[in-house]
């Protein structure tokens, strides 16, 4: 009657488990660099950071399981080393590793940036919304925007440290794993 999705018979908890790893260091270092740099409280840093990370991380994995069936066998095949047995198959893939990571980390450091003002925007609407009068003159809108901009250069410059200190963080766990020979 239903037909229940087959379980896979090999999960990579490795991978499932660093990836946690990964989250649990993101989120406190971020939200320190976005309560420092920003002026946010801890309990709103801690809850921007959670939201970018997270949602950040599934847009990431998502990307990842529309193209890995475009992937080159070759690539499949290294990429299925390394996430089984912490290993590579070919010892060329070094170019193929330094290109991939820059790309991970500036497409992660945008979707952060969009997805923070994003969560910025749709939470000042809601208090604009509630407490502003309509009539606002225009040396104070002038005001505003420069403030605004100001702002927008501390936010991306903010989610820009956050997120360098949060992958070099993981890049040293990563380096002090012990690997197979």
């Amino acid at each position: 009657m239903f037909d229940y999705p087959m379980i896979p018979e090999v999960i990579p908890l490795g991978a499932i488990l660093f990836n946690f790893l990964f989250i649990l260091i993101a989120i406190p270092i971020e939200a320190y660099i976005l309560n420092k740099r920003l002026k946010f409280d801890k309990r709103t840093s801690s809850y921007y950071a959670i939201a970018i990370n997270l949602f950040s991380n599934a847009i990431g994995w998502i990307v990842f399981f529309f193209l890995e069936p475009f992937l080159a066998v070759q690539l499949k095949s290294e990429l299925i080393s390394y996430i089984f047995f912490h290993r590579f198959i070919s010892s060329n893939i070094q170019m193929i590793i330094i290109l991939t990571a820059f790309i991970i980390f500036f497409s992660t450091f945008f979707i952060k940036v969009v997805l923070l003002r994003v969560l910025l925007l749709s939470l000042t609407e809601l208090k604009k919304s509630e407490s502003e009068p309509v009539n606002i003159n225009k040396r104070r809108n002038s005001r505003q925007d420069n403030k605004l901009k100001i702002q927008n250069t501390n936010l991306v410059t903010a989610v820009l440290i956050a997120n360098a200190l949060s992958y070099s963080a993981i890049s040293i766990i990563l380096f002090l794993i012990p690997r197979q020979v």
